[in-house]
């Protein structure tokens, strides 16, 4: 769906099985690689690092580029929390007059300010005339390479 802000794809977890996948505890080298990363005997379980809160915890794909010079990018995965208290200059994911959208929340006391990371994008004007929530606030942010 396409909407005026963009839009964004949104999962819910299936966080009924670990997804665990093999970890290097003492990391990746980014120099010279140690003969010690062929011992990676330990695993990480992606739910349980990423999800803290698997009620309130959803997932959604990026669909736009209003966000790009923070490096978010078209495609990417968003791990979203809305059982985080929003704040003034959160990540988050906003409704607005029936439409989802990405943008840094600012308040500006007597209105909200949802500001994009793209010089192609003007800010969004959130006032008392709108319909609007600030639906969760990113937690992480998956890339694809």
């Amino acid at each position: 769906m396409k909407d005026k802000y963009g839009s964004l794809e949104l999962f819910n977890p299936d966080i009924s099985e670990p997804q665990a996948i093999p970890f290097s505890e003492n990391g990746v080298a980014a120099g010279f690689p140690s003969p010690a990363e062929d011992f990676m005997d330990l695993s990480l379980d992606l739910n349980k690092e990423l999800v803290k809160n698997p009620a309130a915890t959803f997932y959604a794909r990026v669909r736009g580029t209003s966000m790009i010079d923070e490096g978010i990018n078209n495609g990417d995965l968003l791990i979203i929390d809305k059982s985080i208290e929003p704040h003034d200059g959160a990540l988050a994911v906003c409704f607005i007059d029936g439409d989802f959208t990405l943008k840094r929340f600012k308040d500006m006391g007597d209105h909200g300010l949802l500001v994009p990371a793209n010089k192609e994008f003007q800010p969004i004007v959130v006032n008392k005339d709108n319909d609007f929530q600030i639906w969760g606030v990113v937690r992480y942010i998956i890339k694809k390479v």
